[in-house]
């Protein structure tokens, strides 16, 4: 009988892996073509062109380099606030850290445009820092923390690293030692997964950034947008392609740090 339901289910089970994939990657492929064609209304029978994708990184391609060192910045702010802030909180079990650590989700459950009029009320008057790209990365910040804070936590509450903790501490090592020597590597995985995911929400955040932008701080989703409502779909797709290539490789390097801390970790557990 088990034989039998396995062989029932794997294809069921591959039929409806295809069919999601299918939903999903097609509309995309869709997209991206339109973008090395002369007509997207004509198709593959109007002849590939690159000119389109010229276009595109003559007219847009400062809001795509923009865009990913701006992401950049913000995991590299999110890593050194936010991973001190997860030890923290799992460390304490008052009650200000939980009230301090559903303050921190605010800006994850309130739209993007809100938290951005609360930063031009409370900062607008800046002139300097409301034209600068600062202002944005405060705002990409609030917002990707919390991915960063919440995991990394719940690495650091694991109750072997509680135990390694209070081993090293027995030991004589100090904060800063146990801290950067012991439970960050240990929790490596954690945080390269959880900064993967700043790196994306943050490359990728179109309506807190649309309302704080100005033209000298445009980016990339702000861009794809203006280049959809104003100009061809051909722009819009070449967009979008250009996007892509800027990013894969940044997440794909990513996924490949975190697997290999991954194996590593375990391979260091195996051995202990």
């Amino acid at each position: 009988m088990k034989t039998a339901n396995k062989r029932f289910d794997a294809p069921l089970l591959a039929a409806i892996t295809a069919a999601v994939a299918v939903f999903t990657v097609a509309p995309m492929l869709m997209s991206l073509s339109a973008g090395l064609v002369e007509n997207f209304t004509r198709g593959l029978a109007s002849g590939l062109t690159t000119r389109w994708l010229a276009e595109v990184w003559a007219n847009y391609g400062d809001t795509a380099l923009r865009s990913v060192g701006l992401a950049l910045a913000c995991v590299a702010l999110a890593l050194l606030l936010g991973v001190p802030c997860a030890y923290a909180l799992a460390r304490s079990g008052s009650r200000a850290a939980r009230a301090f650590e559903e303050l921190l989700t605010l800006p994850v459950a309130v739209p993007g445009l809100a938290t951005a009029l609360a930063l031009i009320l409370a900062y607008g008057e800046w002139r300097g820092f409301r034209q600068s790209m600062g202002f944005i990365l405060v705002g990409h910040l609030l917002f990707t923390l919390p991915f960063m804070v919440r995991p990394v936590a719940a690495a650091f509450a694991r109750d072997d690293l509680v135990a390694l903790d209070e081993a090293a501490r027995s030991l004589g090592a100090g904060f800063g030692q146990r801290f950067l020597g012991v439970l960050v590597p240990a929790v490596a995985p954690s945080i390269v997964a959880a900064a993967l995911m700043v790196f994306t929400l943050s490359v990728g955040e179109f309506n807190l950034t649309w309302m704080l932008h100005t033209p000298l701080t445009r980016t990339l989703p702000v861009g794809l947008a203006d280049s959809y409502a104003s100009m061809r779909i051909e722009i819009g797709s070449a967009y979008t392609l250009i996007f892509f290539a800027l990013i894969l490789p940044v997440l794909w390097a990513m996924q490949a740090l975190a697997r290999w801390l991954e194996q590593r970790q375990g391979s260091l557990d195996e051995k202990s």
